[in-house]
């Protein structure tokens, strides 16, 4: 059953699927239902508690409560529909490997060369904010997600 994401555990599991642009307002609702659709068949246990969040209009989050077991079907189900997103809104939903980053009030999404070009240019220093997606849990999600480069495992570009 789908939960409020605040309502979840700190130990509840986190998946995070930064977009390669921002959703457009339009697709900021349709992006919503089918997130909601997939989570109310996703897990067999209908009695499990699931969230997701939408952040930034760029960042899908999605997140179980701990003890859930999520099978290897289940994963493969969860990156199936993240593949029929990205297909259907043209955009990259699954490379965790580059940056997301704030200027400004803006997200930034760069491949880690360009990020690395940006900080040797000094555009971004170490005060910059960077998201780390490979976070696991809530509370790390809340507490080690959006954080200063020197917070991040980032810090070894510096």
């Amino acid at each position: 059953m789908i939960v409020p994401f605040k309502d979840l555990s700190e130990e509840a599991k986190i998946w995070i699927y930064p977009s390669s642009r921002k959703f457009y307002p339009q697709e900021v609702e349709p992006i919503k239902n089918k997130i909601e659709d997939f989570l109310n068949s996703w897990i067999a246990d209908k009695e499990a508690e699931v969230a997701f969040t939408l952040l930034y209009n760029r960042f899908i989050v999605f997140s179980v409560e701990e003890g859930v077991v999520i099978s290897n079907q289940d994963l493969d189900k969860q990156v199936m529909f993240i593949l029929e997103l990205q297909k259907e809104y043209e955009i990259e939903l699954l490379d965790k490997m580059n940056v997301c980053f704030k200027q400004g009030e803006f997200v930034q999404y760069k491949e880690v060369k360009e990020f690395k070009k940006l900080l040797k240019n000094k555009s971004v220093n170490s005060k910059t904010v960077v998201f780390d997606n490979l976070v696991q849990t809530k509370y790390d999600f809340d507490n080690f997600w959006e954080v200063p480069i020197t917070e991040s495992w980032y810090n070894r570009f510096l």
